[in-house]
């Protein structure tokens, strides 16, 4: 974890070719923006659609948005910033 207080946490992730394991889904409690630093990835979602991302590519994935990591190439580095869609 790069940065964190009560409300966002900044993470560095390196994937080393690491997908999500079978059938299983992200559902954070949060927004999570993330950006794809280096490599190539792809995402998947429960509703079907696929996201194909390279190096300089963002996507905002809102709380509650079911994802997988779908393939992610040996040298994938990502910076995700997740903050809590309620701060109250």
């Amino acid at each position: 974890m790069l940065f964190a207080n009560r409300v966002c946490r900044v993470e560095r992730i390196v994937s080393f070719g690491h997908a999500s394991p079978t059938g299983f889904w992200y559902e954070q409690a949060e927004d999570e923006w993330v950006v794809l630093l280096a490599g190539t990835a792809e995402l998947a979602f429960d509703d079907g659609r696929r996201l194909a991302l390279k190096a300089g590519d963002w996507v905002s994935l809102p709380a509650h948005c079911r994802h997988r990591v779908e393939s992610v190439s040996q040298d994938a580095l990502w910076l995700a910033v997740h903050c809590r869609a309620d701060c109250s």
